[in-house]
């Protein structure tokens, strides 16, 4: 197969390897070559085992699209649904690696239906793979792919230009799409686009320089991911942990314990409880192979403090001085997740690393046109859509913008009554006004328009089943259909007064409350 590492070249890869590690994902739309390219950088890194390899031969006679030849997609595409369409549904994540580097990589389907999946993958990536079919160009999945990639603080791309051998391995095909990528991506922030033309199938510039490309002279795929130093998304280095655990196993022993999102802490340094601004002192670092004098970003860790404060789960241990601002109010870039579309005035559950709390949506800005990036005035938000909100939470929560803290800018809010992730979040500095962008205001839904967004399924039901007992005691269709109606009226009404004078109070309160004062 073209571009497969020899025998001798592939037997080094089981040489020790060093501690570097990369995190990256491939995305892009339908068929583009996702799972097939994965898959053949794990065959071309000796990262199979044989008996994988068996499975594998045999898989691809009976579910393979290639004929003759290994299907390596399949080596990713482990569900039966995803066999059976030849498509890529759920995250799967492989661990890999050459005598340079080790990699975890996440395949994401290009489905539209599944572009929350896809988002799932890129939440801890440092690289994205865009693979772009060189017969078909950027589709519109490339377009929602690449904004999410870079709302999601991505800046390193690799343009995977694939099936390259269905075009001839054309220069000019490439050099189109390339310029047509990085004109179409100049405004979405990334540090880095390499492009390098592929053919995952046939192993072509995945390994090693493929000879059916002469007029290609940058580094193949495996060699640049070898070499490649990520542009991490967040510039804060100062600690900080949110409490996920206080560990109290008898009455001499309270420890805080949790995952460090930044920076690194030492015996003795000393720490503020956010969002109380409680201080003290760290007296033991306790770790999974036991004490220890410090740990950095990314180590779980159990810590003890030389005073009794009150802390809790939620709370974030930070280092003095510190970016952190606990807030109840928030502006934020979502990616909607659920059929059910989200509308101002609905109230969620907010998840912020450790911390939750009721939040509601107190207005939406606008949506993102995915083929201009451009804003524009909206009402709501759809399934896979993208748009700009502000958001009320009943209590503060430490929070920092997204640009500077990936681990305490980012959050998910949960549908109250299905326990659905609904969206995706990441938080902004500042809400862009309709004047910056140029465009007309959305215009404000009517008191009964916003009345009749109050009733759900859920509620109707309710009245239904409300208006059925009434008419099963006193056998009174009329009495019933009377209760029906008043019901049908009164409990979306009611929740519009509420959630009115609830604003009402809210708008009152000054900025005293985001330094920590509830409601």
């Amino acid at each position: 197969m073209h571009g497969a590492l020899p025998a001798t070249d592939r037997d080094s890869m089981l040489a020790p390897r060093a501690q570097s590690l990369l995190r990256f994902f491939t995305c892009g739309s339908v068929d583009d070559g996702k799972s097939t390219l994965i898959g053949r950088m794990l065959y071309d890194t000796n990262s199979i085992f044989e008996d994988q390899l068996e499975a594998l031969e045999r898989d691809s006679k009976k579910f393979g699209t290639q004929g003759a030849n290994l299907d390596f997609a399949l080596l990713l595409d482990g569900l039966s649904a995803e066999r059976e369409q030849g498509i890529t549904i759920d995250v799967a994540y492989r661990y890999f690696g050459s005598n340079k580097r080790a990699f975890i990589v996440a395949d994401t389907p290009g489905h539209e239906q599944y572009t929350r999946n896809m988002a799932t993958g890129a939440s801890t990536a440092e690289l994205a793979i865009i693979l772009i079919d060189a017969r078909k160009g950027i589709l519109p999945q490339t377009r929602r792919h690449s904004f999410i990639v870079s709302m999601l603080g991505v800046r390193d791309i690799v343009l995977a230009v694939n099936k390259m051998d269905l075009v001839g391995f054309d220069e000019d095909v490439f050099n189109t799409i390339v310029e047509a990528y990085r004109e179409l991506t100049a405004g979405l922030g990334f540090a880095h686009v390499v492009a390098i033309p592929l053919s995952a199938r046939d192993g072509d510039n995945i390994a090693i320089h493929s000879q059916r490309t002469p007029w290609y002279r940058g580094p193949s795929l495996l060699a640049h991911l070898e070499t490649v130093e990520p542009v991490s998304a967040s510039a804060e280095t100062v600690f900080a942990m949110p409490v996920q655990w206080v560990n109290r196993p008898d009455l001499d022993f309270r420890g805080y314990a949790g995952t460090i999102a930044s920076g690194e802490i030492k015996r003795g340094d000393e720490i503020v409880a956010l969002p109380g601004a409680r201080r003290s002192k760290v007296a033991r670092i306790i770790g999974p192979d036991g004490e220890r004098a410090q740990a950095i970003a990314g180590e779980a860790v159990t810590l003890t403090l030389t005073d009794e404060i009150d802390v809790s789960r939620g709370d974030v241990l930070a280092s003095t001085p510190h970016h952190l601002k606990p807030r109840r109010n928030m502006d934020a870039r979502l990616l909607w997740m659920i059929d059910a579309p989200l509308a101002p005035g609905r109230d969620y559950i907010i998840q912020l690393a450790t911390g939750t709390a009721n939040a509601r949506i107190a207005a939406l800005h606008h949506q993102i046109d995915v083929e201009s990036f451009l804003p524009r005035p909206t009402q709501m938000l759809t399934m896979n859509q993208i748009g700009l909100v502000s958001l009320a939470c009943d209590k503060p929560l430490v929070m920092a913008d997204y640009r500077k803290d990936r681990e305490l800018g980012a959050f998910i809010l949960i549908d109250r009554l299905t326990n659905h992730t609904a969206a995706l979040g990441v938080i902004e500095p500042a809400v862009p006004t309709a004047a910056e962008f140029n465009i007309a205001p959305a215009v404000e839904p009517s008191f009964l328009a916003r009345i009749a967004t109050r009733m759900d399924a859920s509620d109707i039901a309710l009245s239904v089943a409300l208006s059925s007992g009434v008419y099963v005691l006193t056998g009174n269709q009329w009495a019933a259909g009377a209760v029906l109606t008043t019901d049908v009226i009164l409990r979306p009404l009611i929740a519009e007064l509420r959630s009115r004078t609830r604003a009402r109070v809210e708008g009152g309160l000054d900025d005293g409350n985001e330094s920590g004062a509830g409601i």
